[in-house]
């Protein structure tokens, strides 16, 4: 009588069940954040270049962003017009803004660059970081939170927004408010 030789651990090929598992993992992961609830904005306190406070406690019940930004990066200049325009767009229909330099922008050249470019928003400087850590930690810039009135995160942008989603958004969220 012949017996078959056990197999031996080196014949196995474990990669199937591993690709099983991770797949299981993120399927897991993101069903998940589907079935969670939406994030909410994180308390935060922001100090504007007038020396003003303003948290996002202060802000809730209204629909707002906040754009975390820096004077050296290319594309939240080159973005800042839209998000002016934006602003204009939808502050009457209560729109609330506040552009949050990093910590790592020179104050002087916050102010010159709000003062110059006549920023209608509210502009704040992170000078300890501490908001960005607040909003999961933010280092790239630009990155966009819109925020509704019940103070949800609806969307985060990195990078320059698709505007006409992004005020189809605005609207959506202000109609919601009003």
């Amino acid at each position: 009588m012949t017996t078959a030789a056990p197999a031996t651990k080196s014949s196995r090929k474990p990669w199937p069940i591993v690709a099983a598992v991770v797949v299981l993992a993120l399927l897991g992961w993101f069903g998940y954040r589907a079935l969670a609830p939406a994030n909410t904005a994180p308390a935060a306190t922001f100090t504007l270049l007038s020396g003003e406070k303003v948290s996002t406690a202060d802000l809730k019940g209204k629909v707002y962003m906040i754009n975390f930004w820096a004077t050296s990066c290319a594309t939240c200049v080159k973005e800042m017009p839209d998000m002016v325009r934006t602003y204009e767009q939808f502050k009457g229909k209560g729109l609330e803004f506040v552009a949050v330099a990093m910590n790592y922008d020179p104050p002087m050249y916050v102010m010159n660059y709000a003062r110059t470019r006549g920023l209608p928003f509210k502009v704040a400087m992170d000078s300890d970081g501490t908001a960005a850590r607040a909003f999961g930690n933010v280092q790239l810039t630009p990155t966009t939170f819109v925020v509704d009135k019940d103070g949800r995160i609806l969307k985060r942008y990195v990078g320059e927004p698709e505007w006409d989603a992004l005020h189809k958004l605005l609207d959506g969220a202000l109609a919601k408010s009003a």
